[in-house]
C-alpha cells in the first residue's frame, strides 16, 4: 500500500509511517501515513513564514475564489469523503457525510467573509489629525485539530486563517489522517503560494510539541483535552504566542418537572449518545427534577436500549464504535469507577461482539448520580450519561453550574420565565432550550467558559478577533499647495 504523505512547501514528502485501521473492522487497513520529524516541522513553519506575505498580498477576490472552490469541492464530494471519515473515525456514515458537507460550508462562509474585512475611520482628539484602523493577518497559524470532528473542526480553523491572509501549518490528530490528506489534496490544487498551507502529520508529543513551541508560529488554534491544552499553553507561553483553545466540557441537560417528556428523552439521548458520546458538547450530566425522575429514567432507558449499535458504514447504524482501543479502555475504566462511587448502571456499558472485530460498546445510562462523583466532574468522551436527581429549579441550576467546565448547557421546560432565567444564569458559552446540548451553527460564535475554552471565540464573525491583529494609523494631511 502506497504511503500517504505530508504536504510541505508545496511538495508531498514522506517519512516513517503508521497504520490507520477502521475501528468498525480492525482487519480493514485504511492506509499508511507518513509521520513528520522535527526537521520537517521546522521546514513547514519556515515555508509558511516565507509564503504568508505573498498570500496576504493577493487580492480579496482571489482569496475569496480559492476558499469558495475548496468549499464547493468538499460539498460535492461529501458522500465519498464522508464515507472515508466514518470508516476511519467510526461515526455513522450519515454523520460523516454531514460533517464533510458542513466543512464545505465553513469554507463557503469564510470565502464571503474575505470581502467583509473593513476598517474604521475616526476623528482624533487633536485638530487636523485623521485616524484609520485596519485588520491585518496575524501571520503563521498552527492548527492542532481533534479526531472526533476531523474535518469540521479543522475547517473552522483553516478557513478563517486563509481567508484573513494567514499561512497555515496543520497537524491533524493521528487517529484520523486519511481525511486530513483528502482536505490537503483539495487545498493543494488551489493557486496558493508554496508554503501558504502545510500538512504535517505526526504525534502530539513529538511534532505537535515542536510546532507549538516554535517562535515561527504566530498563533495557535488548538482543540483537544484539557490536559494537552495546558501543555500547549505552557509551550506557547515561552514565545508569548497568541492562543485559541477549546478543551472539552462536562455539559448539563436540565429536565424540569414541566418538561415535554418526549422532547426531554429525545434531547437527552441525542445529546448524550450521538457520535458515540465523543463530542465536547455531549450532555453527560442529566439533571432531572424528582417529580418526573422515574418516568424520565424509564423512557430514557427504553430509548437507549433501542439504539442500533453497529458498523459505521451499515445503513441502519445509529451508534458506531468508539474510536480506538485506548478510548475503549478509558470508557470501561470510568464505568468501573462509577460502580465504586455508587452509581447504578441501568443499561449498557458493555463491550459488544459484532460480525467484525471492532471497538463496539453499548451506550450506558447511569442513575443514583451525585455531582461530586468523578464521573460527573471529568470529561469521559464516552457513550455514558449519568442522571442526577434534584428537588427544585434552583438546585438544578446550582448543580449545572457546579463544574470546572462551561461549554454548553441545556434546559427542557415549558416555562418562558424559567428558560430566560437559565439562559442568563448558566455559566456556559452556549445555552440550549428544548434542544440537545450538541449541535451548533457555523455563522455564530462558538466557545465556552472556565476550563472549556481559552482565548477568542471560534466561528462566525468572532473568528476575526483571533486570526487578525488591529493596526491604528494616525496621519496629518499635508498643507495644500
Amino acid at each position: 500500500m502506497k504511503p500517504q504523505l505530508n504536504f510541505i512547501n508545496g511538495e508531498w514528502t514522506g517519512g516513517d509511517t503508521i497504520e490507520n485501521r477502521n475501528p468498525s473492522d480492525l482487519s480493514d487497513l485504511v492506509g499508511l501515513f507518513a509521520q513528520a520529524d522535527n526537521a520537517q516541522a521546522d521546514s513547514a513553519l519556515a515555508a509558511a513564514q516565507n509564503a504568508q506575505p505573498l498570500w496576504a498580498a493577493q487580492g480579496l477576490e482571489k482569496r475569496q475564489a480559492v476558499l469558495a472552490q475548496i468549499g464547493d469541492e468538499l460539498m460535492k464530494r461529501a458522500d465519498e469523503i464522508g464515507e472515508l471519515l466514518s470508516r476511519e473515525e467510526g461515526k455513522p456514515r450519515a454523520e460523516g457525510v454531514g460533517e464533510t458537507f458542513r466543512a464545505g460550508q465553513f469554507f463557503a462562509y469564510f470565502a464571503a467573509e474575505t470581502l467583509r474585512i473593513n476598517g474604521i475611520t475616526a476623528d482624533s482628539v487633536r485638530d487636523g489629525v485623521e485616524i484609520q484602523t485596519a485588520r491585518e493577518p496575524v501571520g503563521v497559524v498552527a492548527v492542532i485539530s481533534p479526531w472526533n470532528f476531523p474535518l469540521a473542526a479543522a475547517s473552522w480553523k483553516i478557513a478563517p486563517a486563509l481567508a484573513f491572509g494567514n499561512a497555515v501549518v496543520w497537524k491533524p490528530a493521528n487517529l484520523t489522517p486519511a481525511v486530513a490528506v483528502k482536505l490537503a489534496e483539495i487545498i493543494a490544487r488551489q493557486n496558493l503560494p508554496p508554503g501558504a498551507f502545510n500538512l504535517v502529520m505526526g504525534g502530539g508529543e513529538s511534532v505537535g510539541t515542536r510546532i507549538v513551541s516554535s517562535p515561527d508560529a504566530n498563533a495557535i488554534s488548538f482543540t483537544g483535552s484539557l490536559q494537552v491544552g495546558r501543555q500547549v499553553a505552557q509551550a506557547a507561553a515561552k514565545n508569548l504566542t497568541k492562543l485559541q483553545m477549546e478543551m472539552g466540557s462536562k455539559n448539563p441537560l436540565v429536565v424540569m418537572d414541566d418538561a415535554d417528556m418526549d422532547i426531554a428523552v429525545a434531547c437527552a439521548v441525542n445529546g448524550a449518545f450521538g457520535g458515540t458520546g465523543q463530542k465536547c458538547t455531549a450532555s453527560s450530566r442529566l439533571i432531572v427534577h424528582e417529580k418526573i425522575h422515574d418516568a424520565f429514567v424509564e423512557k430514557t432507558v427504553a430509548a437507549t436500549r433501542a439504539l442500533k449499535v453497529g458498523n459505521a458504514l451499515a445503513p441502519d447504524t445509529q451508534i458506531g464504535p468508539v474510536a480506538s482501543a485506548a478510548q475503549m479502555e478509558s470508557n470501561l475504566a470510568y464505568l468501573e469507577l462509577a460502580r465504586k462511587e455508587g452509581a447504578k448502571i441501568l443499561c449498557g456499558g458493555e463491550r459488544m461482539k459484532m460480525a467484525t472485530d471492532g471497538f463496539y460498546m453499548s451506550p450506558a445510562l447511569l442513575t443514583e448520580g451525585r455531582n461530586a462523583m468523578r464521573i460527573n466532574r471529568e470529561e469521559m468522551f464516552a457513550p455514558v450519561a449519568c442522571v442526577i436527581r434534584v428537588r427544585s429549579y434552583e438546585e438544578a441550576l446550582e448543580t449545572a453550574n457546579d463544574t470546572d467546565f462551561g461549554l454548553t448547557a441545556g434546559i427542557i421546560t415549558r416555562s418562558f420565565a424559567r428558560a430566560a432565567h437559565f439562559r442568563r444564569s448558566a455559566k456556559s458559552g452556549c445555552v440550549m432550550t428544548n434542544l440537545p446540548t450538541a449541535g451548533t451553527d457555523y455563522h455564530v460564535p462558538f466557545g465556552g467558559r472556565k476550563n472549556s475554552s481559552h482565548g477568542p471565540r471560534e466561528q462566525g464573525g468572532a473568528a476575526v478577533e483571533f486570526y487578525t491583529t488591529t493596526k491604528t494609523a494616525y496621519s496629518r494631511p499635508g498643507s495644500p499647495e
